[in-house]
Protein backbone atom coordinates (compact mmCIF):
# COMPACT_ATOMS: atom_id res chain seq x y z
CA UNK A 1 0.00 0.00 0.00
CA UNK A 2 1.36 3.17 -1.19
CA UNK A 3 2.34 5.45 1.98
CA UNK A 4 0.35 8.20 0.54
CA UNK A 5 -2.59 5.95 0.85
CA UNK A 6 -1.70 4.49 4.24
CA UNK A 7 -1.83 8.16 5.77
CA UNK A 8 -4.78 9.40 4.28
CA UNK A 9 -6.65 6.52 5.19
CA UNK A 10 -8.33 6.01 8.59
CA UNK A 11 -5.59 3.47 9.90
CA UNK A 12 -8.15 1.76 12.29
CA UNK A 13 -9.19 -0.09 9.25
CA UNK A 14 -6.20 -1.63 8.06
CA UNK A 15 -5.83 -4.83 8.35
CA UNK A 16 -2.75 -7.17 8.79
CA UNK A 17 -2.16 -7.50 4.93
CA UNK A 18 -2.64 -4.20 4.74
CA UNK A 19 0.23 -3.34 6.92
CA UNK A 20 2.77 -6.13 5.80
CA UNK A 21 2.05 -4.43 1.79
CA UNK A 22 3.08 -1.16 3.27
CA UNK A 23 5.96 -2.56 5.27
CA UNK A 24 7.40 -3.89 2.36
CA UNK A 25 7.19 -1.17 -0.16
CA UNK A 26 7.52 1.57 2.55
CA UNK A 27 11.12 3.47 2.37
CA UNK A 28 13.21 4.04 5.61
CA UNK A 29 15.03 7.23 6.03
CA UNK A 30 18.05 6.43 7.67
CA UNK A 31 20.49 8.82 7.69
CA UNK A 32 21.40 11.11 10.20
CA UNK A 33 19.38 14.27 10.18
CA UNK A 34 21.69 17.55 10.56
CA UNK A 35 20.94 20.97 9.94
CA UNK A 36 17.68 20.28 8.30
CA UNK A 37 18.71 17.69 5.71
CA UNK A 38 19.73 13.31 6.08
CA UNK A 39 23.46 13.20 5.79
CA UNK A 40 25.38 9.69 6.13
CA UNK A 41 27.69 9.38 8.88
CA UNK A 42 31.22 10.59 8.26
CA UNK A 43 32.85 7.76 8.42
CA UNK A 44 30.62 5.76 6.57
CA UNK A 45 29.37 3.38 9.39
CA UNK A 46 26.04 1.94 9.32
CA UNK A 47 24.19 0.00 11.83
CA UNK A 48 21.47 -2.46 11.04
CA UNK A 49 17.50 -1.90 12.36
CA UNK A 50 16.29 -5.14 13.33
CA UNK A 51 12.89 -6.30 13.32
CA UNK A 52 12.54 -8.46 16.31
CA UNK A 53 9.24 -10.42 15.60
CA UNK A 54 11.64 -12.17 12.20
CA UNK A 55 15.12 -11.24 13.11
CA UNK A 56 15.00 -9.61 9.35
CA UNK A 57 16.87 -6.26 8.88
CA UNK A 58 14.87 -3.34 8.48
CA UNK A 59 17.39 -0.89 7.69
CA UNK A 60 20.95 0.01 7.46
CA UNK A 61 21.11 2.97 9.61
CA UNK A 62 23.49 5.62 9.49
CA UNK A 63 25.89 4.98 13.14
CA UNK A 64 27.41 8.51 14.22
CA UNK A 65 30.73 8.82 16.31
CA UNK A 66 32.52 11.85 17.84
CA UNK A 67 32.29 13.95 14.79
CA UNK A 68 29.11 13.60 13.76
CA UNK A 69 27.84 14.54 17.52
CA UNK A 70 30.57 17.72 16.85
CA UNK A 71 28.39 18.47 13.32
CA UNK A 72 24.99 18.41 15.17
CA UNK A 73 26.26 20.24 17.78
CA UNK A 74 28.28 23.00 15.80
CA UNK A 75 24.78 22.81 14.02
CA UNK A 76 22.74 23.86 16.93
CA UNK A 77 25.49 26.09 18.28
CA UNK A 78 25.11 28.57 15.01
CA UNK A 79 21.18 28.34 15.57
CA UNK A 80 21.39 29.08 18.93
CA UNK A 81 24.12 31.87 18.41
CA UNK A 82 21.67 33.70 15.82
CA UNK A 83 18.40 33.03 17.78
CA UNK A 84 16.60 31.51 14.67
CA UNK A 85 14.44 29.77 17.35
CA UNK A 86 14.63 31.38 21.04
CA UNK A 87 14.49 34.62 19.83
CA UNK A 88 11.23 34.23 17.57
CA UNK A 89 7.97 35.62 18.30
CA UNK A 90 6.67 33.19 21.18
CA UNK A 91 3.21 32.56 19.77
CA UNK A 92 4.82 32.12 16.23
CA UNK A 93 7.24 29.14 18.08
CA UNK A 94 3.98 27.80 19.66
CA UNK A 95 2.67 27.88 16.12
CA UNK A 96 5.20 25.53 14.66
CA UNK A 97 5.29 23.32 17.42
CA UNK A 98 1.20 23.16 16.57
CA UNK A 99 1.67 22.48 12.73
CA UNK A 100 4.22 19.88 14.03
CA UNK A 101 1.59 18.45 16.16
CA UNK A 102 -0.75 18.06 13.23
CA UNK A 103 1.55 16.65 10.85
CA UNK A 104 2.40 13.71 13.63
CA UNK A 105 -1.46 13.27 13.00
CA UNK A 106 -1.49 13.42 9.72
CA UNK A 107 1.35 10.75 9.67
CA UNK A 108 0.12 8.47 12.63
CA UNK A 109 -0.01 5.80 10.05
CA UNK A 110 3.31 5.80 9.09
CA UNK A 111 5.42 6.82 12.08
CA UNK A 112 3.16 3.90 14.06
CA UNK A 113 4.57 0.95 11.85
CA UNK A 114 7.62 2.80 11.80
CA UNK A 115 7.67 2.03 15.71
CA UNK A 116 6.32 -1.46 15.47
CA UNK A 117 8.35 -2.30 12.48
CA UNK A 118 11.59 -1.28 14.42
CA UNK A 119 11.04 -2.25 18.53
CA UNK A 120 8.21 -5.02 18.41
CA UNK A 121 5.25 -3.11 19.57
CA UNK A 122 1.54 -4.50 18.48
CA UNK A 123 0.87 -1.46 15.61
CA UNK A 124 -2.85 -1.28 17.85
CA UNK A 125 -0.76 0.02 20.49
CA UNK A 126 1.46 2.46 18.15
CA UNK A 127 -1.66 3.86 16.65
CA UNK A 128 -4.12 3.86 19.80
CA UNK A 129 -1.42 5.11 22.81
CA UNK A 130 1.57 6.32 21.47
CA UNK A 131 1.69 8.43 18.48
CA UNK A 132 -1.89 10.05 19.97
CA UNK A 133 0.05 10.58 23.04
CA UNK A 134 2.76 12.54 20.73
CA UNK A 135 0.70 15.15 19.45
CA UNK A 136 -0.81 15.33 22.71
CA UNK A 137 3.00 16.16 24.44
CA UNK A 138 3.39 18.69 21.83
CA UNK A 139 0.65 20.30 22.51
CA UNK A 140 1.02 20.82 25.47
CA UNK A 141 4.04 21.87 25.65
CA UNK A 142 3.22 24.39 23.17
CA UNK A 143 0.86 26.36 24.73
CA UNK A 144 3.22 26.26 27.73
CA UNK A 145 5.55 28.94 25.84
CA UNK A 146 3.84 32.11 26.46
CA UNK A 147 2.31 31.13 29.44
CA UNK A 148 5.45 31.16 31.66
CA UNK A 149 6.04 34.43 32.95
CA UNK A 150 8.73 36.22 34.92
CA UNK A 151 8.10 38.01 38.03
CA UNK A 152 8.88 41.86 39.41
CA UNK A 153 9.70 41.87 43.07
CA UNK A 154 8.48 43.72 45.72
CA UNK A 155 11.88 45.85 46.03
CA UNK A 156 12.72 49.18 47.31
CA UNK A 157 11.35 52.04 45.14
CA UNK A 158 14.89 52.42 44.64
CA UNK A 159 15.30 49.48 42.06
CA UNK A 160 13.93 47.79 39.87
CA UNK A 161 14.22 43.42 40.32
CA UNK A 162 12.97 41.58 37.42
CA UNK A 163 13.25 37.43 37.67
CA UNK A 164 13.42 36.02 33.80
CA UNK A 165 13.00 32.59 32.61
CA UNK A 166 15.76 31.89 29.38
CA UNK A 167 16.28 28.86 27.65
CA UNK A 168 19.46 26.54 28.79
CA UNK A 169 21.34 26.58 25.31
CA UNK A 170 21.86 23.54 23.61
CA UNK A 171 20.14 20.36 25.25
CA UNK A 172 21.36 16.93 24.16
CA UNK A 173 18.76 14.48 24.45
CA UNK A 174 19.05 10.66 24.85
CA UNK A 175 15.86 8.81 24.59
CA UNK A 176 14.70 5.33 25.45
CA UNK A 177 13.46 2.17 23.19
CA UNK A 178 10.41 0.96 24.72
CA UNK A 179 8.62 4.02 23.42
CA UNK A 180 10.53 4.82 20.81
CA UNK A 181 9.30 8.58 19.52
CA UNK A 182 6.92 9.18 23.11
CA UNK A 183 9.62 8.90 24.99
CA UNK A 184 11.88 11.29 22.90
CA UNK A 185 9.14 13.89 22.73
CA UNK A 186 9.10 13.97 26.67
CA UNK A 187 12.33 15.16 26.39
CA UNK A 188 12.16 17.42 22.49
CA UNK A 189 9.02 19.22 22.87
CA UNK A 190 9.23 21.00 26.41
CA UNK A 191 13.21 21.63 25.26
CA UNK A 192 12.16 22.85 21.91
CA UNK A 193 9.15 24.92 23.59
CA UNK A 194 11.54 26.46 26.22
CA UNK A 195 13.26 28.00 23.41
CA UNK A 196 16.30 25.76 23.01
CA UNK A 197 18.24 23.88 20.34
CA UNK A 198 18.16 20.15 20.45
CA UNK A 199 20.46 17.43 19.79
CA UNK A 200 18.65 13.89 19.67
CA UNK A 201 20.43 10.34 20.17
CA UNK A 202 17.27 8.32 19.99
CA UNK A 203 18.11 4.10 20.99
CA UNK A 204 19.88 2.36 18.73
CA UNK A 205 17.46 -0.30 19.28
CA UNK A 206 14.81 2.00 17.78
CA UNK A 207 15.74 5.17 16.09
CA UNK A 208 13.62 5.18 12.86
CA UNK A 209 10.43 6.86 13.80
CA UNK A 210 12.28 10.03 15.44
CA UNK A 211 14.48 10.02 12.36
CA UNK A 212 11.51 11.03 10.40
CA UNK A 213 10.09 12.87 13.08
CA UNK A 214 12.93 15.86 12.43
CA UNK A 215 12.47 16.08 9.30
CA UNK A 216 8.17 16.76 10.03
CA UNK A 217 9.78 19.38 12.24
CA UNK A 218 11.39 20.73 9.40
CA UNK A 219 7.80 20.83 7.75
CA UNK A 220 6.25 22.60 10.02
CA UNK A 221 8.23 25.43 9.49
CA UNK A 222 10.69 24.97 12.28
CA UNK A 223 14.27 26.43 11.45
CA UNK A 224 17.25 24.20 10.29
CA UNK A 225 19.94 23.17 12.80
CA UNK A 226 17.32 23.74 15.74
CA UNK A 227 16.76 20.22 16.22
CA UNK A 228 19.30 17.42 15.04
CA UNK A 229 19.04 13.56 15.43
CA UNK A 230 22.05 11.43 15.46
CA UNK A 231 21.78 7.94 15.79
CA UNK A 232 24.30 5.99 17.11
CA UNK A 233 25.56 3.79 20.29
CA UNK A 234 25.14 5.17 23.97
CA UNK A 235 29.09 4.47 24.74
CA UNK A 236 30.05 6.64 21.81
CA UNK A 237 27.17 8.56 20.49
CA UNK A 238 25.74 9.07 23.70
CA UNK A 239 29.02 9.62 25.78
CA UNK A 240 30.17 12.33 22.92
CA UNK A 241 27.12 14.34 23.33
CA UNK A 242 27.50 14.11 27.18
CA UNK A 243 30.77 15.60 27.37
CA UNK A 244 30.27 17.99 24.72
CA UNK A 245 31.72 21.74 25.97
CA UNK A 246 28.46 23.22 23.96
CA UNK A 247 25.90 21.20 25.31
CA UNK A 248 24.16 23.02 28.42
CA UNK A 249 21.87 19.92 29.25
CA UNK A 250 21.65 16.46 29.09
CA UNK A 251 18.18 15.27 29.30
CA UNK A 252 18.25 11.16 29.74
CA UNK A 253 15.38 7.71 30.04
CA UNK A 254 17.39 4.45 30.51
CA UNK A 255 19.09 2.13 33.08
CA UNK A 256 19.84 3.32 36.20
CA UNK A 257 24.10 2.20 35.18
CA UNK A 258 23.97 4.60 32.27
CA UNK A 259 22.81 7.56 33.95
CA UNK A 260 25.50 7.12 36.41
CA UNK A 261 28.00 7.56 33.57
CA UNK A 262 26.29 10.86 32.16
CA UNK A 263 26.31 12.25 35.64
CA UNK A 264 30.34 11.40 35.58
CA UNK A 265 30.76 12.94 32.02
CA UNK A 266 29.24 16.28 33.36
CA UNK A 267 31.83 16.42 35.95
CA UNK A 268 34.69 15.82 33.56
CA UNK A 269 33.55 18.32 31.15
CA UNK A 270 31.25 21.31 31.49
CA UNK A 271 29.03 20.79 34.24
CA UNK A 272 26.20 20.49 32.44
CA UNK A 273 22.90 19.75 33.63
CA UNK A 274 21.64 16.24 34.08
CA UNK A 275 18.20 15.32 33.99
CA UNK A 276 17.53 11.05 34.42
CA UNK A 277 14.71 9.06 34.06
CA UNK A 278 15.75 5.55 34.91
CA UNK A 279 14.87 2.17 36.59
CA UNK A 280 11.76 0.98 38.40
CA UNK A 281 11.09 -2.21 40.83
CA UNK A 282 6.96 -0.53 41.25
CA UNK A 283 5.36 -2.08 44.19
CA UNK A 284 1.15 -2.31 43.20
CA UNK A 285 0.09 -2.84 46.72
CA UNK A 286 -3.40 -4.52 47.18
CA UNK A 287 -5.41 -4.20 50.96
CA UNK A 288 -7.76 -6.74 52.08
CA UNK A 289 -10.15 -3.94 51.96
CA UNK A 290 -10.36 -2.92 48.01
CA UNK A 291 -13.61 -2.76 46.23
CA UNK A 292 -13.47 -5.02 43.16
CA UNK A 293 -10.88 -7.65 43.37
CA UNK A 294 -11.47 -8.43 39.24
CA UNK A 295 -10.90 -5.09 38.85
CA UNK A 296 -7.75 -5.09 40.80
CA UNK A 297 -6.50 -8.05 39.05
CA UNK A 298 -7.16 -7.04 35.74
CA UNK A 299 -5.53 -3.78 36.25
CA UNK A 300 -2.97 -5.64 37.73
CA UNK A 301 -2.26 -7.81 34.50
CA UNK A 302 -2.14 -4.52 32.40
CA UNK A 303 0.54 -2.90 34.60
CA UNK A 304 3.14 -5.43 34.20
CA UNK A 305 2.27 -7.55 30.56
CA UNK A 306 1.85 -4.10 28.67
CA UNK A 307 4.53 -4.03 26.37
CA UNK A 308 5.90 -6.53 27.24
CA UNK A 309 6.95 -5.88 30.44
CA UNK A 310 8.91 -2.82 28.99
CA UNK A 311 8.08 -0.09 30.60
CA UNK A 312 10.13 1.73 33.81
CA UNK A 313 7.42 2.12 35.96
CA UNK A 314 5.75 -1.30 35.14
CA UNK A 315 4.02 -2.90 38.54
CA UNK A 316 6.19 -6.11 38.32
CA UNK A 317 5.95 -6.49 42.23
CA UNK A 318 2.23 -7.46 43.18
CA UNK A 319 1.66 -6.97 47.43
CA UNK A 320 -1.33 -9.17 48.23
CA UNK A 321 -2.95 -9.11 51.80
CA UNK A 322 -2.83 -12.76 53.24
CA UNK A 323 -6.44 -12.70 53.64
CA UNK A 324 -7.22 -12.15 49.56
CA UNK A 325 -3.76 -14.04 48.14
CA UNK A 326 -5.35 -16.99 46.84
CA UNK A 327 -8.30 -15.63 45.71
CA UNK A 328 -5.98 -12.66 43.80
CA UNK A 329 -3.63 -15.75 42.48
CA UNK A 330 -6.62 -17.63 40.99
CA UNK A 331 -7.67 -14.95 39.30
CA UNK A 332 -4.40 -13.61 37.91
CA UNK A 333 -3.64 -16.82 36.43
CA UNK A 334 -7.22 -17.56 34.81
CA UNK A 335 -7.32 -13.75 33.43
CA UNK A 336 -3.78 -13.92 32.07
CA UNK A 337 -4.80 -17.08 29.90
CA UNK A 338 -7.38 -14.69 28.17
CA UNK A 339 -5.47 -11.88 27.04
CA UNK A 340 -1.59 -10.72 26.20
CA UNK A 341 -0.97 -13.62 23.57
CA UNK A 342 1.88 -12.90 21.82
CA UNK A 343 1.33 -12.39 17.82
CA UNK A 344 2.56 -10.66 15.19
CA UNK A 345 2.55 -7.19 16.10
CA UNK A 346 1.44 -5.84 12.15
CA UNK A 347 -1.65 -7.94 13.17
CA UNK A 348 -4.01 -5.70 14.59
CA UNK A 349 -5.88 -7.89 16.90
CA UNK A 350 -2.04 -8.96 18.43
CA UNK A 351 -2.09 -7.33 22.49
CA UNK A 352 2.01 -8.32 22.77
CA UNK A 353 4.37 -8.56 20.65
CA UNK A 354 8.22 -9.57 20.75
CA UNK A 355 10.84 -8.13 23.18
CA UNK A 356 12.84 -5.69 21.74
CA UNK A 357 16.06 -8.18 20.75
CA UNK A 358 16.95 -11.31 21.02
CA UNK A 359 19.60 -10.03 23.97
CA UNK A 360 16.74 -8.91 25.82
CA UNK A 361 14.46 -11.92 25.77
CA UNK A 362 17.64 -13.99 26.87
CA UNK A 363 17.99 -11.79 29.54
CA UNK A 364 14.52 -12.03 30.97
CA UNK A 365 14.71 -16.06 30.62
CA UNK A 366 18.17 -15.82 32.35
CA UNK A 367 16.06 -13.66 35.26
CA UNK A 368 13.23 -16.22 35.22
CA UNK A 369 15.23 -19.03 36.11
CA UNK A 370 17.37 -17.36 38.89
CA UNK A 371 13.84 -17.27 40.25
CA UNK A 372 13.36 -20.76 40.21
CA UNK A 373 16.71 -21.45 41.63
CA UNK A 374 15.80 -18.95 45.00
CA UNK A 375 13.05 -20.96 45.74
CA UNK A 376 10.33 -19.00 43.74
CA UNK A 377 7.66 -20.91 42.31
CA UNK A 378 6.55 -20.33 38.79
CA UNK A 379 2.69 -20.58 38.36
CA UNK A 380 3.25 -20.02 34.56
CA UNK A 381 4.93 -18.83 31.24
CA UNK A 382 8.92 -17.48 31.22
CA UNK A 383 9.43 -19.49 28.39
CA UNK A 384 9.80 -19.28 24.55
CA UNK A 385 6.23 -20.04 22.58
CA UNK A 386 6.74 -22.88 20.72
CA UNK A 387 4.93 -21.34 17.36
CA UNK A 388 7.38 -17.96 17.49
CA UNK A 389 10.70 -19.41 17.98
CA UNK A 390 11.57 -17.08 15.11
CA UNK A 391 11.14 -13.89 17.10
CA UNK A 392 12.29 -12.36 20.22
CA UNK A 393 9.16 -13.70 21.84
CA UNK A 394 8.70 -14.63 25.45
CA UNK A 395 5.09 -16.40 27.58
CA UNK A 396 4.13 -13.72 30.25
CA UNK A 397 5.17 -15.21 33.87
CA UNK A 398 3.88 -15.35 37.57
CA UNK A 399 6.02 -16.27 40.47
CA UNK A 400 4.68 -16.57 43.87
CA UNK A 401 6.34 -17.70 47.11
CA UNK A 402 8.61 -14.37 46.45
CA UNK A 403 10.38 -13.28 49.49
CA UNK A 404 11.47 -9.78 49.04
CA UNK A 405 14.76 -10.42 49.15
CA UNK A 406 15.03 -12.84 46.12
CA UNK A 407 16.50 -11.14 43.20
CA UNK A 408 13.39 -11.37 41.14
CA UNK A 409 11.52 -8.66 44.00
CA UNK A 410 14.83 -6.36 43.54
CA UNK A 411 16.55 -6.30 39.87
CA UNK A 412 14.26 -4.83 37.33
CA UNK A 413 13.70 -7.26 34.93
CA UNK A 414 12.12 -5.30 31.97
CA UNK A 415 10.04 -7.84 31.22
CA UNK A 416 6.81 -9.56 31.76
CA UNK A 417 7.48 -11.44 35.23
CA UNK A 418 5.79 -10.99 37.80
CA UNK A 419 6.68 -11.37 41.46
CA UNK A 420 4.05 -11.53 43.90
CA UNK A 421 4.42 -11.33 47.48
CA UNK A 422 2.06 -11.79 50.06
CA UNK A 423 1.87 -9.54 53.39
CA UNK A 424 0.34 -9.60 56.65
CA UNK A 425 -0.44 -5.85 57.56
CA UNK A 426 -0.30 -2.45 56.26
CA UNK A 427 3.19 -1.71 57.87
CA UNK A 428 4.70 -5.25 56.54
CA UNK A 429 3.29 -3.84 53.18
CA UNK A 430 5.21 -0.56 53.37
CA UNK A 431 8.17 -2.21 54.33
CA UNK A 432 8.36 -4.30 51.74
CA UNK A 433 7.57 -1.51 49.10
CA UNK A 434 10.10 0.77 50.22
CA UNK A 435 12.86 -2.45 50.22
CA UNK A 436 14.24 -1.22 47.10
CA UNK A 437 16.91 1.21 45.37
CA UNK A 438 14.14 2.29 42.81
CA UNK A 439 11.44 4.80 43.71
CA UNK A 440 9.58 5.28 40.66
CA UNK A 441 6.12 4.67 40.89
CA UNK A 442 3.78 2.59 42.69
CA UNK A 443 -0.17 1.61 43.55
CA UNK A 444 -2.43 1.29 46.57
CA UNK A 445 -5.78 -0.45 46.69
CA UNK A 446 -8.09 -0.04 49.28
CA UNK A 447 -11.64 1.63 49.88
CA UNK A 448 -10.11 2.96 53.14
CA UNK A 449 -9.83 7.04 52.59
CA UNK A 450 -7.37 7.07 55.46
CA UNK A 451 -5.25 4.01 54.50
CA UNK A 452 -4.86 5.20 51.22
CA UNK A 453 -3.26 8.63 52.43
CA UNK A 454 -1.23 7.11 54.73
CA UNK A 455 -0.10 4.28 52.58
CA UNK A 456 1.06 7.54 49.58
CA UNK A 457 2.61 9.76 52.06
CA UNK A 458 4.59 6.52 53.34
CA UNK A 459 5.43 5.25 49.83
CA UNK A 460 8.72 6.19 48.59
CA UNK A 461 8.02 7.01 44.79
CA UNK A 462 7.67 9.72 42.63
CA UNK A 463 3.99 9.24 40.94
CA UNK A 464 1.38 7.05 43.37
CA UNK A 465 -1.68 5.78 42.29
CA UNK A 466 -4.85 5.48 44.59
CA UNK A 467 -6.99 2.18 43.08
CA UNK A 468 -5.62 2.65 39.36
CA UNK A 469 -2.17 2.10 37.54
CA UNK A 470 -0.40 4.01 34.89
CA UNK A 471 -4.07 6.64 34.92
CA UNK A 472 -3.16 10.38 34.09
CA UNK A 473 -2.29 13.26 31.97
CA UNK A 474 0.30 15.95 30.66
CA UNK A 475 -0.03 17.69 34.22
CA UNK A 476 1.35 15.31 35.93
CA UNK A 477 4.87 15.25 36.82
CA UNK A 478 6.85 11.94 35.68
CA UNK A 479 9.52 10.95 38.05
CA UNK A 480 11.29 8.72 40.34
CA UNK A 481 12.90 9.11 43.72
CA UNK A 482 16.34 7.38 44.91
CA UNK A 483 17.96 5.72 41.90
CA UNK A 484 14.95 5.82 39.76
CA UNK A 485 16.03 9.28 38.70
CA UNK A 486 16.69 13.05 39.86
CA UNK A 487 14.44 14.65 37.55
CA UNK A 488 10.31 14.78 36.17
CA UNK A 489 8.94 14.06 32.55
CA UNK A 490 5.61 15.77 31.55
CA UNK A 491 4.08 18.86 33.49
CA UNK A 492 4.44 22.73 33.71
CA UNK A 493 7.61 21.18 35.93
CA UNK A 494 9.00 19.92 33.24
CA UNK A 495 8.77 22.69 31.24
CA UNK A 496 10.18 24.81 34.03
CA UNK A 497 13.51 22.60 33.97
CA UNK A 498 14.66 23.54 30.68
CA UNK A 499 15.21 26.50 31.34
CA UNK A 500 17.10 29.00 33.69
CA UNK A 501 16.38 32.17 35.70
CA UNK A 502 18.37 35.33 35.66
CA UNK A 503 18.33 37.89 38.09
CA UNK A 504 18.27 41.64 37.36
CA UNK A 505 18.72 44.75 39.06
CA UNK A 506 17.63 48.18 37.87
CA UNK A 507 18.97 50.80 40.22
CA UNK A 508 17.33 53.73 39.74
CA UNK A 509 18.35 56.20 42.58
Amino acid sequence: MPSALLNNSDPATFSYDDWVSFAENFEIQSGLFINGSYVDSQSGETFDAINPASGDVIASVACADTADIDAAVSSSKVAWDDGRWRYMPPRERMNILLRLADLVDEHAAELALLDSLDMGKPITDCLTIDIPEVSVSLRFFAECIDKVSGDITNTDASALHMIQHEPLGIVGAISAWNYPLLMAIWKVAPALAAGNCVVLKPSERAPLSCTRFAQLFIEAGGPAGVFNVVNGFGHVAGKALAMHMDVAKISFTGSTAVGKKLMTYSGESNLKRVALETGGKSPQIFMSDLADLDQAVDIAIAGIYDNVGQVCNAGSRLLVHKDIHDAFVEKFIEKSKQVYQPGHPLDPATSLGPMVSLEQRDGVIEKVEAGIKEGAKLEFGGEIPSDLTHGAYIQPALFTQVTSDMSIAQEEIFGPVVALIKFDDEAHALSIANDSKYGLAASVWTSNLNTAHRMTKAIEAGVIWVNCFGDGDMTQPFGGYKQSGNSRDKSLECFTAYTQSKSTWINLA
